[in-house]
């Protein structure tokens, strides 16, 4: 695996939640200058270093609401 994929969301008590897409990695941090070293402390955690993904992607999913 090159490359693990993170959808990042805000969560509905502050802070961020990270969920690795197909796998069972999950981590909430507190605030966004937190959220780089969680998932990568995560991924390191999850994975053994031969089978360590290269590169972790993370993409960004923030709901908005406007009036119509």
């Amino acid at each position: 695996m090159n490359e693990l994929i993170f959808v990042i969301e805000e969560a509905a008590e502050g802070g961020y939640i990270a969920r690795a897409i197909g796998t069972s990695i999950y981590t909430e941090v507190d605030n966004l200058a937190n959220l780089y070293d969680q998932v990568r402390d995560a991924v390191h955690c999850h994975f053994e270093e031969p089978d360590r993904p290269k590169l972790i992607r993370l993409h960004f999913v923030r709901e908005e609401i406007i009036a119509a």
